[in-house]
């Protein structure tokens, strides 16, 4: 009996699952290299695999996305991994995933709108992972590993930019830079009247001196789950209450996503911000590890939550939308 034929065969019997769907997955994509199908080779080799198939992809860094927001009044959708999984189907803390927001967020996605950035996370090369923390990195490593084949099939544009504008600080291995970087975001809302839409208990900029520099703020208070079941109602009330001349900051989870990419369309100029507060109480705080912050929605952290004292947060409430 030849037991290395045999032995042979069973490993391409065990792997041809993984092999299939590599060569399919890969010719959509030009080229592959056939060392890295093999699951043993290095850890260099399993970066390469992700390098292959989104290695069509440009995705302009920070610097470049502030840019465009800040010098060319343009707007973002924003896509974590927590979009993408809504895509995929799965529940998120603070969101049930359905049909119509996965459709939704895939019909963003893949826009071409001139004046609508569309930002992805940017770890997709090798050189992106490594300005990230030891913690960091290894996640990003996992997800890009899990979940490249299902993203390199819905990532359809050759360019994209960073949805990292609004996590600056956390993950990162060096901090160096980041009092630098804060001065730059809050260039995007300098004097200028601003409408934050955010989850009842994120209260953006309460407790800090993030939105100093703004002419004015007034809010729409949305549920802190499950806001995409009121999307209609969130929409609506931002047409009625909110001049064009106003940007819009949105803080709420996959809902932000689409809703920046619905207000842009109406001729608003709309910024997905997202975590940039906690990510700023992290870094006014010199924390390392991510931790709950005292009376502000932190996704996955337990918090007991208390009446805000600040009297001005209650008078920049102009709506309420919690049923």
């Amino acid at each position: 009996m030849d037991y290395k034929r045999i032995k042979v065969f069973l490993h391409i019997e065990k792997n041809i699952h993984f092999y299939f769907n590599y060569i399919i997955f890969s010719y959509n994509y030009e080229n592959f290299c056939l060392s890295c199908i093999n699951e043993r080779k290095t850890k260099k080799c399993l970066n390469c695999r992700n390098y292959v198939i989104f290695r069509r992809i440009t995705v302009f860094d920070e610097d470049e996305t502030l840019n465009e927001i800040i010098y060319k009044n343009k707007s973002i959708s924003r896509f974590g991994d927590g979009e993408f999984f809504a895509i995929f189907g799965s529940n998120l803390g603070f969101q049930k995933s359905n049909k119509e927001l996965s459709r939704r967020l895939l019909e963003v996605l893949n826009s071409k709108e001139k004046n609508l950035l569309i930002g992805i996370n940017l770890p997709y090369k090798l050189r992106n992972l490594n300005r990230f923390n030891k913690k960091a990195k290894k996640y990003f490593e996992l997800f890009f590993k899990l979940n490249r084949f299902k993203l390199g099939k819905i990532l359809k544009n050759n360019e994209y930019y960073s949805a990292t504008i609004t996590r600056f600080y956390i993950d990162y291995k060096s901090k160096r830079k980041v009092p630098k970087y804060i001065k730059k975001l809050k260039m995007i809302w300098n004097k200028r009247e601003v409408v934050i839409v955010e989850g009842e208990k994120s209260r953006l900029g309460i407790g800090n001196d993030l939105f100093d520099n703004v002419n004015s703020i007034q809010r729409i208070i949305c549920p802190i789950r499950d806001a995409f079941n009121l999307y209609e109602k969130i929409i609506n009330e931002v047409k009625v209450k909110v001049s064009k001349r106003k940007l819009i900051l949105i803080a709420l989870g996959p809902t932000a996503t689409i809703l920046s990419y619905d207000l842009y369309k109406l001729g608003y100029q709309v910024v997905d911000i997202g975590h940039a507060d906690i990510e700023y109480e992290w870094y006014l705080n010199k924390t390392l590890e991510k931790k709950p912050i005292n009376n502000k929605f932190v996704n996955g952290m337990r918090m007991n939550y208390t009446n805000v004292k600040d009297k001005n947060y209650y008078l920049q409430i102009i709506s309420k939308i919690l049923k």
